[in-house]
């Protein structure tokens, strides 16, 4: 039975909803250089790119679950994708060491996989199609070279989710969301290509589906909220979920992306960044669906469908408001 768990990068959405499930079957410990707006009592601030300080977070503890990373699709320098998912990987690798944790659980990404592949698993070879993805593969090649340096007592288990979504986060899926709900949703494209989501909620409940089953060992999970969306059958659901007609606007890929990369060019110009890129557009078109099956064979049964997922962050973020709360409940 694990009892003492270190979160570092827990600040944010998900490791707060991860604190928040976790709390009252472990003594949990986050570490992270953003302060912690629900859970500040048991958050040290700290860099992780500073072994020094990963060090001394790591004393008494048994089990180290690794969120920290960078991962916007406009961060700059470049170099940031690597000094922070990489280097502090391997800080984060020498810190257990020295301290003698043998277990971690890392959370990577389907974006090691790249654009427009078929539904692949986990065994499907890697292709990453820009930094953030290759900074996520590199840090989990350190990390199969980390367990298979003794592999009879370390625990490695690999998490790579595909985008998530949920209360409280401003990333995609929201900016997709507020457009949709504003009435100003552009559509590119013809709106029939799939898009695989995770919420929130679910995400969590897995990460700690595996905390409570650590066994000696290297697993490695997609994981994805079935079954996938149209885009086309997103907008539905919002509207269902708001229960109102949602006007959007159609436009040819090519247009799509002319309009991508001029912003890309004002970007550059004004040293501005803006909600529309060319990277952007060509996440948004492309069809992104992977297999999770592992995940959802393994024993573990998600708290949420995808619909109430979606309905509970339509909800909270467009309807209710509740920003002074911190409830997660099922419908």
């Amino acid at each position: 039975m694990i009892n003492n768990l270190l979160l570092i990068g827990a600040s944010g959405f998900l490791g707060t909803r991860l604190i928040d499930i976790c709390k009252s079957s472990f003594h949990v410990d986050n570490f992270d250089n953003q302060q912690s707006p629900f859970f500040s009592d048991i958050t040290t601030l700290g860099d992780i790119r500073n072994l020094i300080e990963v060090e001394k977070s790591m004393k008494d503890k048994e089990t180290v679950v690794l969120l920290a990373a960078k991962h916007r699709d406009d961060v700059s320098p470049i170099s940031l994708y690597y000094d922070v998912n990489v280097q502090g990987t391997k800080n984060v690798l020498a810190a257990m060491d020295k301290a003698g944790v043998k277990n971690i659980i890392f959370t990577s990404s389907v974006a090691i996989y790249g654009l427009n592949k078929l539904n692949p698993d986990e065994q499907h070879p890697a292709d990453p199609f820009n930094h953030y993805g290759k900074s996520k593969w590199q840090a989990e090649e350190i990390l199969r070279e980390w367990f298979n340096n003794n592999p009879k007592e370390k625990s490695l288990t690999i998490i790579r989710p595909t985008v998530i979504f949920g209360e409280r986060n401003r990333g995609n899926v929201y900016n997709l969301l507020k457009q949709i709900v504003s009435g100003k949703f552009l559509m590119v494209g013809n709106g029939t290509n799939y898009k695989s989501m995770a919420y929130v909620g679910n995400v969590a409940a897995f990460i700690k589906y595996n905390i409570d089953n650590i066994t000696p060992g290297y697993k490695v999970f997609n994981y994805v909220d079935k079954p996938d969306l149209k885009m086309n059958e997103l907008i539905s659901q919002v509207e269902k979920s708001l229960n109102k007609d949602v006007l959007s606007t159609h436009f040819p890929y090519w247009m799509g992306m002319l309009g991508g990369y001029s912003f890309d060019i004002l970007s550059k110009l004004s040293g501005k960044k803006f909600s529309i890129s060319s990277v952007r557009v060509k996440k948004f078109c492309a069809t992104t669906q992977f297999d999770a099956t592992a995940a959802h064979v393994c024993g573990f049964k998600a708290p949420f469908t995808i619909s109430q997922g979606l309905h509970n962050t339509l909800k909270y973020e467009f309807i209710e408001k509740l920003k002074d709360e911190i409830t997660f409940v099922s419908e």
